[in-house]
């Protein structure tokens, strides 16, 4: 019976969203209240909250036996991000991208992942090794974004990132947000789990079509919702600032923590179909996104925007085929 597994889909995905929006904006403001500089908290605090529901997810998957779903979410989320929730953002409202910190992190993320599929097409798993290589990798980002953080004085992300939270929040009232964010992050990330590879038993079709696409789409709704929040405001790099840390930690920490926990050999199609796509959404984004040389228009407009929309469909339509055949 399926009503109980779509019913914990759809009510996981509902507080999964609310909870780690309410993660964020506690982290965020306990950040504040502790003195850090507005572009460590751009970087690093908002990026990092905004992956909680796929690092939680990664994990419990893991633990329970299904790295298929935990692998499927991270890809799944990368393609989601760049194409479904850049392209949606991009079409509102045209993205200019001019933070040099910004144009730092794109090539970061393109180095990512050519590392994280380097590593899958080297032997098709994703063993423990894989894992403690991409979270040393994830570590290191991280010491290089607080370097980053508390070394620029002057940037515009940063500037971004003290008008988005300029109102003060109660110390007491941000470990709130924060710990009670949580832990409807863990119990909505287990019912979204539990309800997904009930769906994939069910229907007889691997966990990791579930992880490519309604697990995915479900963790990537926090950074739909930030970055249409930030371009309605004027804050086009916080929508891109949103997708390219998520992305970056998906495919390291993410990743990372589905390999220490379940080593497991790669499904043949992940390596022929979704992580090709993965390295050619980044790639555009590169493109788009990127100034160097006048290569690239420095922005995401609608034409572009509707390209990368185009392109999640196709991708979902595959999906389709590739259940079906």
């Amino acid at each position: 019976m399926l009503l109980w597994p779509t019913l914990a889909v759809i009510a996981g995905v509902i507080v999964l969203v609310i909870s780690a929006d309410k993660f964020v904006e506690g982290a965020a403001a306990t950040a504040k209240r502790l003195g850090l500089p507005p572009l460590l908290i751009g970087m690093l605090v908002i990026g990092f909250g905004s992956s909680m529901p796929e690092m939680v997810i990664s994990a419990i998957s893991s633990y329970q036996g299904n790295p298929g779903l935990a692998v499927g979410n991270a890809i799944g989320s990368n393609i989601t991000n760049i194409a479904l929730i850049l392209g949606v953002t991009a079409l509102i409202s045209p993205i200019i991208v001019d933070s040099k910190v910004l144009t730092r992190e794109l090539p970061y993320l393109a180095g990512i992942t050519m590392l994280s599929a380097i590593l899958f097409y080297t032997d098709d798993e994703l063993d423990r090794m894989d894992g403690i290589i991409l979270i040393v990798v994830f570590l290191a980002l991280v010491a290089w974004s607080i370097y980053e953080g508390l070394s620029v004085k002057k940037d515009h992300l940063a500037d971004m990132v003290e008008q988005e939270y300029s109102q003060p929040m109660s110390m007491r009232l941000a470990l709130t947000y924060t710990f009670i964010g949580l832990v409807f992050l863990v119990l909505s990330s287990r019912l979204l789990v539990w309800g997904g590879v009930e769906i994939a038993q069910s229907f007889g079709i691997s966990d990791l079509i579930i992880g490519l696409t309604i697990v995915a789409v479900g963790t990537s709704l926090p950074e739909l919702a930030s970055s249409i929040a930030a371009v309605r405001k004027g804050e086009d790099e916080l929508a891109l600032g949103n997708v390219i840390g998520s992305n970056m930690f998906n495919s390291t920490i993410v990743l990372g923590i589905a390999g220490t926990i379940a080593p497991s050999t790669l499904d043949p199609e992940v390596l022929k179909y979704d992580i090709p796509v993965m390295a050619a959404l980044t790639a555009l984004l590169f493109i788009m996104g990127y100034k160097f040389r006048g290569i690239g228009t420095g922005m995401i407009n609608r034409l572009e925007a509707g390209l990368l929309l185009l392109a999640y469909i196709g991708y979902n339509i595959s999906i389709g085929f590739r259940v079906m055949a």
